[in-house]
This record gives C-alpha cells, sequence and structure tokens, in this order.
C-alpha cells in the first residue's frame, strides 16, 4: 500500500454566511477565522460561536450539535479521500458532502490542511493513552504469553483503537491520502511499542544499531498494521495481538506457523 500526495492548501477566497440551520464545528487549538458575512441572526448567533471564543473538543463533546457537526465533517473527508484523493476535492465539496456551509467551516478552520491536521492528531491522540499503557511492560511478560498462546491484553487493546478508527486509517494509508501521517503512525505507535520492550538501558541508547533496530522492527510492525487495514480487517484484535507477538520471537528459517 501507497500513500501519495500532502493535502492541499487551497482556500476558497468567499466563504458563505453561517446559516443558523448549521451546526458549528470544532477543531483543539485552531484560531477562529470568521468568513466575511452581515451580523447573524439571533437564531445563528445561538449555534455558530463568536470568533473571540472558538469551540474545542471538550465543548464538541458536551454539545450534541458540535459533535453531529463534526462527526458529519469527517466522514465526509474520508470519503472524498476515498474517491477523490486528498488534493482532488475543495473546501467547498467537502461542506456540500457533510451538509454544512462554508461559513461556518471558516469559523474553525484555516483551510483544508488545518482540518486534516486536527483529525491526525485526534487520532494519535488517541493512541497516545493506550500506547501508555505499554510503558511498564516487560519483555519476559510478552515471552510468556507467547508461549502460552494468550494475546498480550495491552495489544488486545490497541487493535481495537485501530480497528474503531479503521476507515480513517485506510484513506490516510491508501494512495490517495498522506503519506506524512503514516510516518507519525510508524513513530508513535510502532516505535513506542518496540522502544518499550528494550531494556531500560537501551531504550535511550542513541547508538546506530540501537536505532535501526528500533527502526527495523517498527517499520515491520507498520506493515503489519497497514496490511490488516487494507485486507478489511478479518482477523480478530486478538488474532492480531498473537501474530504480531509471534512475529517478535520468530527465529531465521524456523515454521512460520502460528
Amino acid at each position: 500500500m501507497t500513500a501519495s500526495n500532502t493535502a492541499t492548501k487551497a482556500h476558497e477566497a468567499h466563504a458563505a454566511p453561517a446559516a443558523p440551520e448549521c451546526d458549528q464545528v470544532a477543531t483543539p487549538g485552531a484560531a477562529a477565522t470568521p468568513a466575511p458575512a452581515a451580523a447573524p441572526t439571533p437564531a445563528a448567533a445561538a449555534v455558530v460561536a463568536p470568533a473571540s471564543a472558538p469551540a474545542t473538543t471538550a465543548a464538541a463533546e458536551r454539545d450534541p450539535r458540535i459533535a453531529r457537526s463534526r462527526a458529519a465533517l469527517r466522514e465526509a473527508f474520508i470519503t472524498l479521500v476515498e474517491e477523490r484523493g486528498i488534493d482532488g476535492f475543495s473546501v467547498g465539496d467537502l461542506c456540500t458532502s457533510a451538509g454544512l456551509n462554508r461559513g461556518t467551516f471558516y469559523n474553525h478552520f484555516r483551510d483544508k490542511e488545518s482540518l486534516l491536521a486536527s483529525f491526525e492528531d485526534e487520532v494519535i491522540e488517541g493512541l497516545g493513552g493506550v500506547l501508555a499503557k505499554f510503558q511498564n511492560i516487560k519483555l519476559r511478560e510478552l515471552a510468556a504469553c507467547s508461549l502460552t498462546h494468550r494475546p498480550l491484553p495491552m495489544l488486545v487493546e490497541l487493535y481495537d483503537y485501530l480497528r474503531e478508527e479503521g476507515p480513517f486509517l485506510h484513506a490516510m494509508l491508501g494512495p490517495g491520502g498522506d503519506a506524512r501521517f503514516g510516518m507519525r503512525l510508524r513513530e508513535a505507535v510502532c516505535g513506542r511499542f518496540v522502544r518499550s520492550l528494550l531494556h531500560e538501558r537501551y531504550q535511550n541508547d542513541p547508538s546506530a544499531f540501537t536505532r535501526y533496530y528500533i527502526s527495523f522492527y517498527s517499520g515491520a510492525y507498520l506493515g503489519v498494521i497497514s496490511e490488516w487495514i487494507d485486507s478489511g480487517m478479518t482477523e480478530t484484535s486478538e488474532e492480531m495481538a498473537l501474530i504480531s507477538m509471534r512475529l517478535l520471537f520468530i527465529k531465521p528459517g524456523e515454521s512460520i506457523k502460528m
């Protein structure tokens, strides 16, 4: 599976005024840039947050309207990336597909690239919460699970999360997605996982062999994740955890059967 073009920076010059019936869309830390429009009616003001007080992810979680709008925008983004590639559609196309107007979009995002960054950061942040549990894992604990053919619970949880984000990951890692995201995923997931298995004296070792060891296994596990997502995630999270563990301990020339 290959990843190609990066997100476009094209920006429609004129955004439509915010419509009263459209919910606001939130992004963490995004600077609010309102589209030029006439003063909103009281009904519109109740829906679209003013530029001086942009909505946050936390606000989206509290307000069902914001959450629905953000979910619609995310679903539309995934669909358009799959159909046209990340450079093949405009903000106007995205808003039409999501059922939002451009005024609402520009209240919270500068352009399509900032929207993409928001979605990617959201996924990486979620992975960070799962991977934090790997910090205290011991190689002997992993080996014991492998010998008894039991999946490591933390790996099962990791694959559960990857499955949950499967549509977004498939779009971003596919031929029309964002090549940079694959590199982020490799470091955020695979690199941290491999590093957590090293003896503590090697975890921050700057030597060439340690760097290449981590790079070798990180690339291999990104390949495993990509193949699983691309093939439709037919294996369960438990099966993928067992496969990941088996791959770590397999020796050259040894049978590759589970």
